[in-house]
């Protein structure tokens, strides 16, 4: 690497009458430093804003069963290998993506009116209600795709179908979502949207703040937190360790009535026969069975019901 220093402390082209070397070399050090210190806080300060002035987040939502009632009222139909609910049943945003929304929506309070954040769904007529519930929160406008073809997805049309309305809006410099969907819990479909788009993926994200040039995130690990720092484009995955989500404000609900929710096709999305074919076919499912077994140690004082819980645990393999 050339580094070339011009003009600093205006240094004389004379020769030095004592040694005879070109005075042009001397340069202040105290000078040199500030210059130097000077220029690396103005690229520091400056590059997020050289590489992208306004930034685009892409939220993708899913709209799923509500989760703490689910348990209750689900049935598993094991032949056809689907979990049947009762009419009337509410169904909400994944609380994961919740939580993608409300990492977005920290961005912009970091950042400013210059964030400009979009929520993409797909599924049927009754997604729309968690588009609205983003825009609502704050997101500036929503997609939803809706077709016939993409009607009972998996996690290879999804991916397709989410990646191309990201690459149609144009321009995304982030795309966040949650961990996994709350009703497969699989984790996947994000992955795979970070591979059809070439963008680098950070996983189970705890909290995200802008920094020069990038994004510096923790994840959540097993043992402790992890914090790394990734490049923009790239797609994030957000976990419910980021912390309590916003609830939408009566200004803002309001708002959400004027904002535009484009409907989308997989003929609006230029998707290719092939990747409207699901990939993964479920060949069962079904509510593990549970069985308990109690056994009474016998005894007549304490240390020989120990001994004999201690030979029990043994025979076991336990101990």
């Amino acid at each position: 690497m050339q580094t070339t220093i011009g003009n600093i402390g205006k240094p004389s082209n004379a020769a030095c009458g004592r040694c005879g070397h070109n005075a042009s070399r001397e340069i202040n050090s105290d000078r040199l430093l500030a210059w130097i210190l000077q220029r690396a806080s103005a690229r520091t300060s400056h590059r997020f804003e050289q590489i992208d002035p306004a930034v685009r987040i892409a939220v993708l939502i899913k709209q799923v069963p509500n989760p703490d009632a689910l348990a209750a009222v689900m049935r598993v139909d094991e032949r056809a290998c689907r979990i049947e609910l009762p009419p009337g049943h509410p169904l909400v945003a994944s609380p994961f993506d919740e939580q993608a929304l409300e990492a977005a929506l920290r961005l912009r309070d970091q950042r400013g009116a210059e964030v400009k954040i979009s929520a993409i769904t797909l599924g049927p007529d009754s997604a729309k209600a968690v588009l609205k519930q983003a825009l609502a929160l704050g997101a500036d406008d929503a997609v939803h795709i809706q077709d016939a073809a993409l009607s009972e997805p998996d996690s290879h049309t999804s991916a397709h179908a989410l990646a191309a309305a990201v690459r149609k809006l144009g321009g995304v410099d982030l795309v966040l979502t949650g961990r996994q969907a709350a009703d497969r819990d699989a984790g996947v479909v994000a992955l795979g949207v970070a591979e059809i788009l070439q963008l680098p993926a950070v996983t189970f994200a705890c909290a995200i703040e802008a920094a020069a040039g990038a994004l510096r995130v923790d994840r959540v690990l097993p043992d402790g937190i992890e914090t790394v720092e990734v490049a923009l484009p790239a797609l994030v995955t957000v976990s419910n360790e980021l912390g309590a989500v916003r609830k939408p404000n009566l200004r803002e609900t309001m708002r959400a009535a004027r904002k535009p929710i484009a409907l989308w096709s997989a003929a609006d999305l230029a998707l290719a026969p092939a990747q409207l074919v699901a990939k993964a076919m479920r060949t069962g499912l079904f509510v593990p069975r549970k069985t308990a077994q109690c056994e009474v140690i016998e005894g007549a004082t304490p240390a020989e019901r120990g001994a004999a819980l201690a030979r029990r645990l043994h025979a076991a393999g336990l101990i």
